[in-house]
């Protein structure tokens, strides 16, 4: 789910925006939750930093799109803003608050879709995490998000992907140490999983990228409750 915030107080221009947000989520399989307001002091007041990208319109009746970019960026310096404009003039301000792109006005869906393109690599880019697995020979780097389960094989740990799986050393304690926060969950003493990947529990056993995997007693509960977690967060 990816939030954006579209700050534009042009009724028609409001319409067209999210015409094309939607378009594009057509277009490209993205999810959007998008919230709507209609001038710089509304998204400014009480901000909370929520949005992953923010389209921001610069001339506004009562704060203008760049004081509002200034007010947020002391708040939130991860979030992704692109400005929506027929003033050029503001173009090289908008260096000043970190702002990725702008798109003049009138506005063109491809010229819209490049600049979406470019906030969704450059948020991916900032919010993807690694680890580096002791591989025979070397280091594989693998990123968290690919990773399905990780499993304890004859002592050793065994990393599993959608499309392959790595064999390293290591203690399964302290992989999970490190990836719980990242929503993975411990099912037993020899499987870690990506909660993101969890497709079916059913009786003592949880279905993980089309794998089926028991799931001790004892951390059933904990289980359906760190999933629930889960669905909670990434569906606001």
């Amino acid at each position: 789910m990816i939030r954006i915030a579209l700050v534009e107080d042009d009724a028609a221009y409001r319409e067209q925006l999210q015409e094309y947000l939607g378009r594009y989520e057509k277009d490209s399989g993205e999810n959007f939750h998008i919230s709507v307001f209609t001038d710089g002091d509304e998204i400014t007041e009480e901000y909370k930093a929520v949005y992953d990208i923010i389209l921001m319109d610069i001339e506004m009746t009562f704060m203008d799109g760049m004081t509002a970019a200034e007010r947020i960026r002391e708040l939130d310096q991860e979030v992704v803003i692109i400005f929506i404009t027929n003033m050029p003039q503001y173009v090289m301000k908008g260096y000043t608050v970190d702002a990725l792109d702008y798109v003049l006005k009138p506005v063109s869906y491809y010229a819209f879709s490049q600049r979406i393109d470019r906030a969704l690599q450059r948020r991916r880019r900032r919010t993807r995490k690694y680890v580096s697995v002791p591989i025979r020979g070397g280091i594989q780097k693998l990123d968290v998000s690919e990773l399905t389960y990780i499993e304890v094989q004859n002592h050793d740990l065994l990393y599993h992907t959608q499309t392959e799986s790595f064999l390293t050393k290591g203690a399964l304690s302290e992989v999970e140490e490190r990836l719980q926060p990242l929503h993975f969950f411990r099912c037993n003493k020899c499987y870690l999983v990506n909660l993101e990947y969890v497709e079916k529990v059913q009786n003592n056993d949880v279905l993980v990228g089309g794998t089926w995997i028991q799931v001790s007693r004892p951390r059933k509960r904990a289980l359906l409750d760190a999933l629930n977690d889960y669905m909670n967060e990434v569906s606001k």
